[in-house]
């Protein structure tokens, strides 16, 4: 079992910046054997969405609508994954959900919300 818990959410005007944090904690063999962690988020009457992901290598993979704005990064020995989020948009109001990926298994977190007013 892994256990995610995210933070870092909040209300900040459109052009404004947030970071978002997720650590990551369970047994050993279930952290060592996460091979990768993203963020996604799901806003009111929409399907939930992948914002980015990253590998424990370190190769990244973002939605072409975060490119340039949004960075994900991670620390192994934090067992944290961040995602620095800048020039926000209004319609980018959502939920945002970690997720672990081991695999055969995938885990989520409970969801930190972002709002972005104009």
């Amino acid at each position: 079992q892994v256990q995610l818990v995210e933070s870092g959410g909040g209300s900040v005007q459109a052009g404004g910046s947030l970071r978002l944090s997720c650590v990551a904690s369970g047994s050993i063999l279930s952290i060592i054997s996460i091979n990768a962690m993203g963020w996604y988020r799901q806003a009111p009457g929409k399907q939930r969405e992948l914002a980015a992901t990253i590998k424990r290598g370190g190769d990244t993979n973002y939605a072409d609508t975060v490119k340039g704005r949004f960075t994900i990064s991670r620390d192994n020995a934090k067992n944290t994954v961040y995602m620095q989020m800048n020039s926000l948009k209004t319609e980018e109001t959502a939920v945002y959900y970690c997720k672990a990926m081991r695999p055969t298994t995938a885990y989520w977190g409970q969801g930190t919300q972002v709002t972005v007013s104009s």
